[in-house]
């Protein structure tokens, strides 16, 4: 399954060595069509032409700076997880407990998913969204970002304090089957849609490094040893059909809003059974801060890439150059260079609201990263 990298140190394919996790923050006319929108002023139609002129403007931005793979910025989305989520046959979008996601001293918008049917994916707009990045594109690889299988499992059951199956997932492994076969359509479409780079963005890894969450967890009867197994058995069901062609890559996260998180600890707890184990073609890798530990779990990894969350998308001060290059060799201790990339930790507005820095910081972030990454691996 290796994918390989052009002699040297330079890549030609993703992940690339310099590169981003997905989302920008939002432009002042997103900010305030979407708010019109919600408010009746606008139509849907109306929207979305922002949202196109918009997208279309950032990515030309991201192809001025010289980026290999460019997103929407998840301009589309409130959420970066919700929105593909409660669009899968079987999921309802309902109201959640105030403060249900305990990030530190910010509460998100009170809105979660619940089954109630079975799990499986027919039509979905991220394809149309997918579409139109690809008109606008030109020869730009167009990176899709969506929520891993083990999200929708994660928020539906684990983290519902009071979660009932319905009678078609009395059974839990029969559930893990239809959320790992819904996302093998759901990969499958963007494949024939020409969708050749796809990101499954993952926080539940986050989760089951923490002390306390796994405590928590562990208190109302969750295995959560097996229950890592399982998840890394249903995303290796879900991708295992993808074409040779076709480049998957998991970034893991311990929570984003408002520059803020939800939970810390080393991958240590997971890192044998994840990186030893789960078939993507690379691994995004929050490092920005001790909250993530060291780097020796590193030394599961097989095959994949490592792209190096070393820029923190939380603020907008400038990491030290030459600090970045140092822990860039810390980590060829475990791993090769050449299986090494670096990026920001994570994207820069992983719900609408956006983190605490400016969109010229953010821009700054971005050329930082590319910068450091010719200084390690040479240009082009």
């Amino acid at each position: 399954m290796s994918k390989e990298s052009v002699p040297g140190l330079q890549r030609t394919q993703a992940p690339f060595r310099y590169d981003i996790v997905g989302s920008f923050l939002r432009t002042q006319s997103i900010r305030d069509a979407r708010a019109e929108f919600e408010k009746g002023n606008i139509s849907a139609t109306s929207l979305r032409k922002i949202e196109d002129m918009e997208i279309t403007a950032l990515v030309e931005k991201q192809k001025g700076i010289g980026l290999k793979a460019i997103t929407d910025g998840e301009f589309r989305r409130s959420w970066w997880h919700l929105d593909f989520l409660w669009e899968l046959d079987g999921i309802k979008k309902v109201e959640a407990d105030q403060g249900s996601i305990a990030f530190h001293g910010k509460d998100t918008k009170a809105e979660t998913i619940e089954i109630q049917g079975k799990i499986d994916f027919t039509v979905h707009p991220f394809l149309e969204d997918f579409n139109y990045m690809k008109a606008i594109a030109g020869d730009s690889l167009v990176k899709v970002t969506i929520p891993s299988p083990s999200m929708l499992h994660l928020i539906t059951t684990v983290r519902k304090v009071d979660y009932q199956p319905i009678d078609l997932y009395k059974d839990n492994q029969s559930l893990m089957h239809d959320i790992g076969a819904a996302y093998k359509k759901a990969i499958a479409a963007f494949y024939k849609a020409g969708c050749r780079y796809l990101q499954l963005d993952d926080t539940s890894w986050g989760e089951f490094c923490s002390v306390e969450k796994r405590e928590g967890y562990e208190k109302r009867g969750f295995n959560i040893n097996q229950l890592v197994k399982d998840y890394v058995t249903m995303i290796n069901e879900a991708i295992v059909d993808r074409p040779s062609d076709m480049v998957i890559t998991m970034h893991i996260c311990r929570g984003n809003f408002r520059s803020t998180w939800f939970s810390s600890g080393g991958y240590e707890p997971v890192a044998e059974v994840l990186f030893g184990c789960c078939k993507v073609d690379g691994f995004f890798l929050e490092y920005d801060s001790d909250r993530a530990g060291d780097f020796r779990p590193l030394r599961y990894i097989k095959d994949q890439q490592v792209v190096l969350g070393l820029i923190t998308s939380k603020s907008g001060e400038l990491e030290n150059k030459e600090g970045v290059i140092k822990r860039i060799k810390e980590a060829t201790q475990y791993v090769n260079l050449n299986q090494l990339c670096l990026s920001p930790q994570c994207g820069f507005s992983s719900t609408e609201e956006g983190n605490l820095l400016t969109e010229e910081q953010q821009w700054n972030k971005i050329r930082l990263t590319k910068e450091i990454a010719e200084n390690v691996w040479g240009t082009e």
